[in-house]
C-alpha cells in the first residue's frame, strides 16, 4: 500500500479521489463540505501548531469530542508530528478522565465544547503533573479554540514538517485507545499506523462501490470500530457526513441518502421496531401486505435458494413494501456494518431480503478491530455468524473454546503493563480474545459467549447468558437484559423493559396510563407478560439453562451510572452490586 501511515491517506485522496466533499458536517441548518485539499491544508496547519507548543513524537494529545470534521483533522495532526492521539469518549467518568490523562502522560487536550470543557477542568483540578494546553472545537468565553490553533499553525515556518513527517515509521505508536473492558480500570490499547492500516487494506473489497458515494458516521469516533472504518472510507474515497444526533440519525438517512454506514445492533434494532410498529397501525389489506411481506422476510437465507415461487413473491414484496423501507433510510443504502454485539439473525434476514445488505463484524479494540466479517455476498454470509475470517488474520480455537488470533493487526501491548500483556498475547503471539466461539462450515467464525461471562450453578452446570440474552433481547418489549445465577439453584434475569413499548401495550390492555415508570413495572400485569415471555425463550434451551425467575428494573443501566462500557457493554459486576437486594431475592 502507499499509505503505510494513516497520514497518507491525505496524500492519496490528492492524488486519487480529490473529492470536494471530503468531510461534511451540518451547520446553522446546511451541510458544509470540506475539500480534500482542504482537510489536508488544516491537518498540516494543526501539525504545526502542535509543534509549536513544543509537541513531537511520542507525545500524548487527547481529543474529547463528538464526531465532527474537526476530530479527524487532530488526528492527522498528531499523526504527522510522530505524537501519540488519545481519544476520550465524552460519557466516561471524571475519574477515568483523570486516570488517563495521568497514565498517558497527556500534554494537550483537545475538547468539543463547553460542556466537556468543565469536566476536563474537574479532572486536572489539583494535579500536578496535568495537561500543558487545552484547546476547544468550539468557541469557548476565557479558552483558547482549535482555530486559534491552526492559525498558529498557518503562520508558522512549514519547513519542518517534512522531515518529521519522514521520520514516521509505519510500526510507530499512532493512538492510544483506552478501553476498560466491562471489569477495572481503562488500560491504554498501543496501536501502531500498521495496526489499523493492514486492517483497512484487508477489508476494502467488503464495500464495492466506487468512489464518490457517501457514508454517514454516528458512531464515536473514540471507539476504534467508526476510526478504522473512517480510514477506510477515505481508503476508498467516500465522502464521510457526520450525523447531528443519534436522535436525529432518522433524517439524517433522508437527507445524506447515504449508501453504507455502521452501526451496533440495538440501533438497527430500533430502526426495525419503528417500521415494524408502523406496520401494527396499518389496518385492512394494507396491514395484511406488510406482515406477509415481513414473513417473507423473515425466511430469508443467504445460504439457500428457496425455490422460484419464494423468489417471485419476495420480488413483488420488495416493490410493494421493502421499497418503502428503503426510502425511510434514504433510498439509497447498500451496506450496513454491524459490530460491537451480537446481532439479532432476524435482522440480518429481513434487511438482506429488503435488499440491503448487512454485514456483521467481530473484533476488539486490541485487534484494530476486525477479525471476521460478513462478506457483501450470500456465498460468504451465514446468518448467525459473523462471517469468515479476513485474509492475513489467523484464527484457531483453543481446547476449552476461547477465540485465539494471529495477525499484523494485533496491538503491540497494554500501555505500562508488560504483565497483563504477557496474559494476553502468549509467547508465539496468539492474542487470547476472552471469547467462546467455533468455526461453522471450516470457515465461518461463530460466538457463543464470553469466556469469562459463562457461570456455575450450584448444580455443577455452566450457563452461557450470552445466547440467553440475544434471544431475550429480540423482543421489542425488552431494553436490557443479564442473566444471573453464579453459585445458585438456577439461573434468574434482571430486566429492563423497553417502556416506550410496554405502554403502547398497557394501553391496549386498560391498562392506567399515569403510571411512574417503576409503578409500571410492579404492575401483576406486566410482571406476568414477561414471566410470560421468557418461558417462550426457555423453550429453546436445556432445562438446566432455562431462566426461572425474572426482577424487572425501572431504570435504563448507562455509561453515566458506569453500569455500561462507553461501547454499551454491560458490566456485569457494577450491575449485581447496585441490585444486589434484587437478586438476593430471586434466589430466597
Amino acid at each position: 500500500m502507499s499509505t503505510r501511515r494513516t497520514f497518507d491517506l491525505l496524500a492519496h485522496l490528492a492524488t486519487t479521489t480529490p473529492q470536494a466533499d471530503c468531510l461534511v458536517e451540518k451547520k446553522a441548518g446546511a451541510w458544509q463540505p470540506l475539500s480534500a485539499a482542504r482537510v489536508q491544508g488544516l491537518s498540516n496547519h494543526a501539525s504545526l501548531g502542535l509543534h509549536q507548543l513544543g509537541i513531537g513524537p511520542g507525545d500524548k494529545v487527547a481529543i474529547i469530542s463528538a464526531n465532527r470534521p474537526e476530530w479527524v483533522v487532530a488526528d492527522f495532526g498528531i499523526a504527522q508530528l510522530g505524537a501519540v492521539s488519545v481519544p476520550m469518549y465524552p460519557t466516561i467518568t471524571v475519574e477515568d478522565y483523570r486516570h488517563i490523562f495521568q497514565d498517558a502522560g497527556v500534554r494537550v487536550v483537545l475538547v468539543e465544547n463547553e460542556k466537556l470543557l468543565a469536566r476536563v477542568q474537574q479532572a486536572v483540578a489539583g494535579l500536578t503533573d496535568g495537561p500543558e494546553h487545552v484547546f476547544t472545537f468550539d468557541v469557548v468565553a476565557g479558552t483558547r479554540s482549535f482555530a486559534e490553533l491552526l492559525a498558529l499553525g498557518q503562520a508558522a515556518d512549514p519547513a519542518p514538517l517534512a522531515p518529521l513527517k519522514a521520520a514516521v515509521q509505519p510500526d510507530d505508536l499512532l493512538t492510544l485507545i483506552y478501553t476498560s473492558g466491562t471489569t477495572g480500570r481503562p488500560k491504554g490499547v498501543m496501536l501502531s499506523h500498521r495496526n489499523i492500516l493492514f486492517n483497512c487494506e484487508n477489508l476494502t473489497g467488503y464495500l464495492p462501490l466506487p468512489a464518490g458515494n457517501k457514508a454517514l458516521s454516528f458512531l464515536p469516533l473514540s471507539h476504534i470500530f467508526e476510526r478504522t472504518a473512517t480510514y477506510l472510507y477515505l481508503l476508498l474515497g467516500f465522502s464521510i457526513w457526520y450525523a447531528e444526533s443519534v436522535e436525529r440519525i432518522a433524517d439524517n438517512l433522508r437527507e445524506v441518502q447515504p449508501q453504507v454506514f455502521t452501526t451496533v445492533p440495538r440501533l438497527l434494532e430500533k430502526i426495525y421496531d419503528k417500521i415494524v410498529a408502523k406496520g401494527q397501525e396499518l389496518t385492512g389489506a394494507k396491514k395484511k401486505l406488510f406482515f406477509w411481506a415481513l414473513d417473507l422476510g423473515l425466511r430469508y437465507d443467504t445460504q439457500q435458494d428457496q425455490g422460484a415461487w419464494y423468489r417471485a413473491q419476495l420480488a413483488l414484496a420488495n416493490r410493494l413494501v421493502f421499497s418503502k423501507w428503503r426510502e425511510a433510510m434514504g433510498g439509497q443504502v447498500r451496506y450496513i456494518v454491524s459490530g460491537g454485539g451480537a446481532l439479532q439473525p432476524r435482522l440480518a434476514r429481513v434487511f438482506w431480503a429488503a435488499g440491503i445488505r448487512v454485514m456483521e463484524g467481530y473484533g476488539m479494540t486490541e485487534t484494530s478491530p476486525v477479525v471476521a466479517a460478513s462478506q457483501p455476498v450470500p456465498a460468504g454470509n451465514l446468518i448467525g455468524a459473523v462471517g469468515p475470517v479476513l485474509p492475513g488474520v489467523e484464527v484457531k480455537i483453543a481446547a476449552d473454546g476461547e477465540i485465539l488470533t494471529r495477525s499484523p493487526s494485533v496491538m503491540q501491548g497494554y500501555y505500562r503493563l508488560p504483565d497483563l500483556t504477557a496474559e494476553t498475547i502468549d509467547a508465539e503471539g496468539w492474542l487470547h480474545t476472552g471469547d467462546i466461539g467455533e468455526l461453522v462450515q471450516g470457515k465461518f467464525l461463530k460466538i457463543t459467549d464470553r469466556k469469562k461471562e459463562m457461570f456455575k450453578t450450584s448444580n455443577g452446570k455452566y450457563v452461557a447468558p450470552q445466547p440467553l440474552e440475544s434471544r431475550i433481547s429480540e423482543s421489542p418489549l425488552v431494553e436490557q437484559v443479564m442473566v444471573v445465577g453464579e453459585g445458585e439453584k438456577f439461573a434468574a434475569a434482571l430486566l429492563v423493559p423497553a417502556f416506550a413499548e410496554l405502554r403502547a401495550w398497557a394501553g391496549r390492555q386498560n391498562l392506567p396510563t399515569d403510571l411512574s415508570d417503576a409503578a409500571l413495572a410492579a404492575h401483576a400485569q406486566v410482571q406476568q407478560l414477561y414471566e410470560q415471555l421468557v418461558q417462550q425463550t426457555n423453550a429453546a434451551f436445556a432445562q438446566w439453562e432455562q431462566i426461572k425467575k425474572v426482577a424487572l428494573l425501572p431504570t435504563l443501566w448507562s455509561v453515566e451510572s458506569g453500569e455500561l462500557t462507553p461501547t454499551l457493554k454491560v458490566k456485569r459486576k457494577i450491575i449485581s452490586q447496585n441490585n444486589q437486594q434484587r437478586i438476593e431475592a430471586l434466589f430466597r
